[in-house]
């Protein structure tokens, strides 16, 4: 299990141009998610990495050298993160969301067969995509009026007609299938992680000021649900302010909220009002990371484009996070988790691998694309932290569930002795991956972040709160000088 985790930690830190160090431990244990796919050996590799390049820069900023551990059981849990949240108050407590990404408001949702014996994922999405997908498919009454609608269609058919109306749902696909897409073939030509200088400026040394590797550092995160609020509560657990931004109308999943947005301000700003983009900018003259999951070309339109970005604040980092990768025919399409895992092979080959009583596809027991992405995309921005230390630069990182989704398959397909082997994680253990904090939503029982470090332990600073707590405004910088000796 550990060999694998091993084959993934050195294609990341090639990516780093980093050595293996011998300080560095990744801790095996048997396999705790029933599929055949290294899901958590891969997400384990890719905490690692964030690890190790937390290390890297708290020395650079002259700390001292520290070890650094990750154990593929506990990053198996992160997998699952939001399933493991305890509220005191169970009155406070968010549900469950009732469907992938909180749909569950129409029953086009999932996998149905389609006429030409194909399979399609359908995803609602949030409230008005919902909508528009339900109209589309015919206004079902229920899931078996919902499976003979779409039985009138052919999958790719229905697929087109569901990217010509800019809602969610992808038609399920071999990993030959897609790696020989056009889609697929452009993202083969890239990396699991994308850091591109884009801009010339000065070199930035961090910060001087604070106990954690990024203290100082400012991170704006203007994303939501999964991948990328994980990138920026990430960059906090390791000591980045990070302010999140979303707007009053827009929609959310509370339960995701509250797993992703600790260590985080919160605040308001409507981007669609001039106020908000001023205020924006405002905020964006005094950031260092600025993180976004819109649709490709939605920030540009609005005057927030990465060249834009650096023109407003030379230097500053801005991780770009989508389904489906940022070139090639599919980047406009919007997209979520399990159709990352329907398109690029990984629900057909889960489907047909696990034994069960209906045929099909079927997706994996935990969000590995949209946790992993969100790790790599803070690893992303780590590395070109350190760049822009050394050397100077606006950077471009770009990270997309689709290219993770393929670079875990590509880790190989495990045999049905995985499954057999397969010991799953017990409530003992959940228990002991597991702190308590006093939140906005009272008191909460949640996972640490799954990253041991010897000398500054990752940990968030800042409890979660309610969407919108907050002023759109930076903490005032530390009055003590914590730099270390």
């Amino acid at each position: 299990m550990t060999d694998i985790a091993e084959i993934a930690l050195r294609q990341l830190l090639d990516l780093a141009a980093k050595e293996r160090p011998r300080w560095l431990t990744l801790e095996g244990g048997p396999v705790a998610m029933k599929t055949r796919f290294h899901a958590e050996e891969a997400a384990a590799a890719a905490l690692a990495a964030t690890g190790l390049m937390a290390a890297e820069l708290w020395r650079l900023r002259g700390g001292q050298a520290q070890e650094v551990a990750v154990a593929t059981r506990e990053a198996a849990a992160a997998l699952t993160s939001y399933h493991h949240l305890v509220f005191a108050d169970p009155d406070k407590a968010p549900p469950m969301p009732a469907g992938p990404g909180g749909g569950g408001r129409t029953p086009a949702i999932g996998f149905f067969p389609t006429r030409d014996g194909r399979w399609i994922f359908l995803h609602p999405s949030f409230p008005d995509s919902a909508a528009k997908l339900h109209r589309l498919v015919g206004e079902p009454v229920d899931r078996a009026d919902a499976a003979r609608k779409v039985m009138g269609w052919d999958a790719l058919d229905l697929e087109n007609a569901i990217a010509e109306a800019g809602v969610c749902g992808a038609m399920v696909r071999t990993a030959e299938e897609w790696d020989h897409s056009e889609q697929g073939r452009v993202l083969a030509a890239r990396p699991v992680v994308e850091v591109v200088k884009i801009a010339d400026s000065p070199p930035e040394p961090l910060p001087g000021r604070g106990d954690g590797p990024l203290s100082g550092v400012r991170t704006l995160d203007l994303t939501r649900v999964l991948a990328g609020p994980t990138c920026a509560r990430t960059l906090a657990q390791y000591g980045s302010d990070v302010l999140y931004i979303t707007g009053p109308d827009l929609p959310s999943t509370p339960r995701f909220v509250t797993d992703t947005n600790h260590g985080k301000l919160s605040a308001f700003l409507d981007l669609k009002s001039e106020d908000g983009r001023k205020h924006l900018t405002e905020l964006l003259k005094d950031a260092d990371v600025f993180s976004q999951g819109y649709r490709a070309g939605a920030l540009d339109r609005l005057g927030f484009s990465p060249l834009e970005l650096a023109r407003i604040r030379p230097g500053i980092i801005t991780i770009a996070i989508n389904a489906y990768g940022h070139e090639g025919p599919w980047r406009h399409r919007p997209g979520w988790e399990q159709l990352a895992q329907t398109v690029t092979g990984m629900a057909e080959a889960h489907g047909r691998h696990i034994v069960r009583d209906e045929e099909g596809p079927m997706l994996q027991p935990g969000a590995v694309t949209d946790y992993t992405t969100g790790f790599l995309a803070a690893l992303g921005g780590m590395i070109a932290l350190e760049r822009r230390a050394r050397y100077g630069g606006s950077y471009l990182v770009r990270v997309s569930l689709s290219q993770t989704g393929v670079w875990i398959r590509k880790l190989g397909v495990a045999g049905p002795e995985r499954i057999a082997a397969v010991q799953p994680l017990s409530p003992e253990e959940i228990e002991g991956f597991r702190v308590e904090s006093q939140t906005g939503f009272g008191g909460l029982k949640h996972l640490r972040p799954a990253v041991r470090m010897s000398a500054t332990p990752p940990r968030w600073t800042r409890p979660v709160v309610p969407l919108g707590t907050h002023a759109p405004a930076w903490p005032a910088p530390a009055s003590a000088d914590l730099t270390p000796a």
